[in-house]
């Protein structure tokens, strides 16, 4: 890719990641805690340039780093996005793995975890066709970056965090796939998202 068709496939990458936030965990409200932080544009948004585990690993380990280190008042969390490489849910899902295992190998357990999202995420004991998997499905495999003292304040705001897992999921089974479709939170061509408009430094590795 030239350098402007990199920057406009970056673009449009962090463009479908913000509509499938905006639509889809604040718009469904499948997250409560969401909505603040991206109205307070605390969100960090990083396009991931890595082809495979280890240079993702890498990517990781760097916005680790970088999120413990910058003020929650900037930076209260981060997207790693990861639209060129883990197509394959079995291949994220090993991920999983090497991704906590970097946290403890960086003495970040209890300031910093990791979830994890993805095209064609499936819970254990589901079909893939489970329209609860929605709930943690994204346009592109993407690592969310959440730091434990927010996650400490959001479990005081809801105590009842198990509610909103079973919430979600009889939203979703009452939306039906054909309604999970209808939001239009999957991939788009760079053209149609406007991407050009956004900051490069969104869409920076």
């Amino acid at each position: 890719m030239s350098p402007d068709s990199t920057q406009l496939f970056e673009g449009s990458v962090v463009a479908d990641t913000v509509q499938w936030l905006e639509r889809a965990v604040i718009g469904l409200n499948l997250c409560p805690f969401a909505k603040s932080v991206h109205v307070k544009k605390q969100i960090h948004y990083v396009v991931s340039r890595a082809e495979g585990a280890e240079g993702l690993a890498e990517d990781l380990r760097q916005e680790l780093l970088a999120l413990s280190q910058m003020s929650p008042e900037v930076r209260d969390t981060t997207l790693l996005i990861a639209p060129r490489c883990m197509e394959d849910f079995f291949d994220f899902n090993d991920f999983t793995a090497v991704a906590d295992d970097l946290v403890g190998k960086l003495d970040l357990d209890g300031v910093l975890q990791v979830a994890f999202f993805h095209p064609d995420f499936q819970f254990a004991g589901t079909s893939i066709e489970d329209v609860s998997n929605c709930s943690n499905r994204s346009p592109y495999p993407t690592l969310h970056l959440i730091r434990e003292e927010s996650i400490d304040r959001a479990v005081a705001a809801f105590p009842e965090a198990d509610a909103i897992y079973e919430r979600n999921i009889r939203l979703l089974e009452d939306m039906g796939m054909e309604g999970w479709r209808a939001l239009d939170v999957g991939r788009h061509p760079p053209e149609a998202t406007g991407a050009g408009d956004l900051d490069a430094k969104e869409a920076s590795r």
